[in-house]
């Protein structure tokens, strides 16, 4: 990914794929929007801390 470039779900699907979120990697934090309402500002998180959850959120998903 780009940094600053914002990359779509891989979960968003076909049909309706506006329902999702997109990230941007922000070099030392990840920026997290959601894609409904992209005008919102985005939530960031650590990139370390980040990594942490998704690690965390596809192992519970197993």
């Amino acid at each position: 990914m780009t940094p600053g470039t914002w990359q779509k779900s891989s979960y968003s699907g076909s049909g309706d794929g506006n329902n999702c979120v997109e990230i941007a990697d922000l070099h030392t934090r990840v920026a997290v929007r959601d894609t409904k309402d992209r005008s919102r500002t985005p939530l960031s998180f650590p990139t370390d801390v980040f990594t942490t959850f998704i690690t965390n959120l596809k192992a519970s998903t197993r």
